[in-house]
């Protein structure tokens, strides 16, 4: 075989070209073309014992799931009625049912399986099944409330009638119930029993499931391809950091030692040259630190951050428990994620809470007797999920009250318009209906940092 002159020469001769560059004509959107052969990640289907190990040993995983369900709850919610004493009769029952735990469960299994359940423990004033609809005017009491798991249902039975007005709602579940038996030999033996449940005596959180499947899908499982970047993120930064400086020593009679001396004498002045240490070598040695060369690693880890909390929804500020980036981003992150869950309040939150102040309202044994809740008039407010300081309240409501007086001196409306609108049908309120687009660029500037301030301190103090 010749040259490769030669052969270059050969096929010039031959009237044939070599061609080997980007300039090779495959043609745009053929199978040859790069581009087309690559897809987005396949789906990912995690077990449940996936999950739990994921959210055990993950703590992003881990946060990402329970801290929007503790946000949920954590302000709580205020009951408006007329009657004061009422009120706090049923507020009273909300408490001694725990209602908030088993509300933020409902929400964290939700996150983490696809589906969260609250089972609603119902006396009846006559014999039911439990895959009846609850009769409310037979109800007497209501003595417990208890979150579960998807790993209860075994099986759904769903309205698939697409002119139903149910549609694609869930009529019942299948449930497994374990009862221990009674005999001591064999103490950890479980007796498997499936019952069926009417819809109306659980209720059922469950925020995506696609319309020919039964069981949600865990947030988790859309997450997993982030989360294993930022976990071998972490354990790179780790290897870096353990061997971020070393040190070197040189001499001239390091050729002539054999593998077990290097390894003794590298031992011994790993163990002595520490940072203080006193090195005594030849003048024609040196001993020095190199260290590892980790630029643009910051970038790295920002963009993997920045992805993270994108695709979880959630600021790097809540997400990690302590202030990133910069100081005004921050605070209009955390500004529009409280926004997200007031929004989840009142789309997720509130049907729950109302369908179960109507049952205790029915209950006859319960606050007083049984009410008609559709009677009276009442109603469910969340609480604040962040407050300003006195001051800054205090100079809100002036503002507030200052243009109202203008909007009444103007004839823009009337006091009995205003007074609804600031203090509503059950009188003076903690809460200020106040639009920030008013304020001056600077004045929202300083309500976002004193909102951010807030949030990390009842962070901090577990609120």
């Amino acid at each position: 075989m010749g040259s490769v002159k030669q052969q270059a020469k050969l096929l010039k001769l031959d009237g044939k070209e070599f061609r080997n560059d980007f300039m090779v004509g495959n043609g745009k959107g053929y199978g040859k073309d790069s581009l087309t052969r690559q897809r987005p990640g396949a789906a990912k289907m995690l077990s449940i014992a996936d999950l739990e190990n994921l959210y055990k040993s993950n703590s992003m995983a881990k946060n990402i799931v329970d801290i929007p369900a503790e946000d949920l709850t954590r302000s709580g919610w205020t009951l408006k009625m007329e009657d004061e004493k009422l009120k706090g009769l049923y507020e009273s029952k909300l408490r001694q049912l725990k209602t908030k735990d088993r509300l933020q469960k409902l929400f964290m299994y939700e996150r983490l399986y696809g589906d969260g359940f609250v089972s609603i423990g119902i006396i009846s004033k006559k014999q039911f099944e439990m895959s009846e609809p609850v009769d409310t005017k037979s109800i007497k009491s209501i003595p417990y409330l208890s979150a579960f798991s998807g790993k209860k249902i075994s099986n759904r039975i769903v309205d698939e009638d697409v002119f139903s007005p149910n549609y694609g709602q869930i009529e019942s579940f299948q449930i497994n119930n374990r009862q221990s038996t009674k005999i001591e030999l064999l103490h950890s033996y479980k007796v498997q029993k499936s019952i069926e449940v009417h819809h109306s005596r659980v209720l059922h959180q469950q925020d995506m499931r696609f319309e020919d499947e039964l069981e949600g899908t865990s947030l988790l499982e859309n997450l997993y391809d982030i989360l294993t970047v930022v976990d071998t993120s972490i354990w790179s930064v780790g290897q870096i950091l353990y061997d971020y400086i070393f040190k070197v020593f040189k001499s001239k009679d390091v050729a002539g030692l054999s593998k077990e001396e290097k390894v003794e004498i590298a031992m011994a002045m790993d163990y002595k040259f520490r940072t203080e240490a006193l090195a005594i070598i030849d003048v024609e040695e040196s001993l020095g630190k190199e260290s590892s060369q980790v630029s643009g690693i910051g970038d790295l880890l920002d963009f993997v951050w920045d992805y993270l909390a994108g695709a979880a929804r959630m600021p790097k500020t809540v997400l990690k428990g302590q202030e990133g980036g910069t100081v005004t981003g921050a605070q209009y992150d955390v500004m529009n994620y409280y926004s997200r869950i007031a929004a989840m309040q009142e789309n997720q939150l509130r049907p729950h809470l109302e369908y179960l102040m109507r049952l205790l309202m029915w209950a006859e044994d319960e606050c007083g007797g049984q009410l008609d809740p559709d009677s009276i008039e009442w109603s469910i407010e969340f609480n604040p999920l962040w407050n300003v300081d006195s001051k800054t309240d205090a100079e809100i409501r002036k503002l507030t009250a200052e243009t109202d007086k203008i909007y009444i001196e103007t004839g823009v409306s009337d006091p009995n318009e205003v007074s609804e609108a600031r203090f509503g049908r059950f009188g003076v309120t903690e809460t200020s209906k106040f639009n920030a687009d008013s304020l001056s660029e600077d004045e929202l500037e300083a309500m976002a940092k004193t909102v951010y301030e807030k949030y990390q301190k009842d962070r901090n103090n577990g609120k």
